[in-house]
């Protein structure tokens, strides 16, 4: 079946959302995403695109960002994408794939809409259950908002509250704080363990990253996999996701015993 073209916005501007293929982890620590960052304004410079917000999340990343009139936004996604993943297969010793091949966008059209979508993203990790405000997540722009302004583009936000800027910033305070029920692009399931905890025991078990795993004896391999299996709140899906093995992999390594993960 061939694929449906992506709709051509007339704002140029675009909510995107780049994951991990098979949902899998796409930033073991912190430096992946600050490497990530450095990308990002590496070809900010050199294809003239805006970003306007961000967030990163362990699989996956929302943008917001405007297109360039030299480079179309696939073009711009295509360059962050492919000199990422060079540096993270370097990195953790691998190749092949990190993204899922057809990233996800929608056009933003309207200021409403805008507006609507730059409190979705910085609001991301409050919706996953992974911070408890909205200003408690480091890897979101919501700071540039606030502190200091590196990459984002923040004038055309902030000019939509007040042309003051005192009085658009406590606008911009107090709409990212507003409970609401918005639908966008969306990727996190809420779990009752996070990515994050099952890195953690996976470090523990003397397995330092996802890319180590896979390079295992599958008889070690398997011992790993069930043990994270036992983790309390843990799926299958999950752990498929944190790892990069398929389900059925993850299923089939001996469990030990338990009998009671959600699929």
């Amino acid at each position: 079946m061939p694929r449906k073209s992506r709709r051509k916005g007339s704002s140029g501007i675009y909510h995107i959302m780049i994951r991990g293929i098979n949902r899998q982890t796409i930033f073991e620590e912190e430096e992946d995403k600050f490497k990530f960052l450095e990308v990002l304004s590496k070809y900010k410079g050199k294809s003239n695109y805006q970003i306007f917000s961000y967030c990163l999340m362990d699989n996956h990343v929302h943008l917001l960002m405007k297109e360039s009139e030299e480079e179309s936004i696939s073009e711009s996604i295509k360059r962050i994408s492919s000199s990422y993943v060079y540096w993270y297969n370097w990195k953790y010793a691998r190749c092949g794939h990190l993204f899922q091949e057809r990233y996800k966008s929608e056009a933003v059209d309207t200021d409403s809409y805008f507006m609507t979508v730059l409190r979705y993203i910085h609001q991301n990790p409050l919706k996953a259950g992974l911070a408890r405000t909205v200003f408690e997540s480091k890897w979101t722009s919501l700071h540039e908002y606030l502190h200091k302004t590196s990459l984002v583009d923040i004038d055309y936000a902030l000019s939509m509250f007040s042309p003051n800027r005192k009085k658009a910033i406590e606008l911009f305070i107090q709409y990212m704080q507003e409970k609401n029920d918005d639908k966008c692009l969306d990727d996190w399931r809420k779990t009752m363990i996070t990515d994050k905890e099952v890195r953690d025991q996976m470090r523990k078990l003397g397995v330092e990253n996802m890319s180590a795993l896979q390079q295992m004896e599958r008889e070690d391999r398997d011992e790993v996999l069930a043990a994270l299996k036992q983790l309390e709140g843990v799926s299958i899906r999950q752990i498929s996701r944190v790892t990069g093995f398929s389900k059925s992999v993850v299923h089939r390594a001996e469990d030990r015993g338990t009998g009671s993960l959600s699929q």
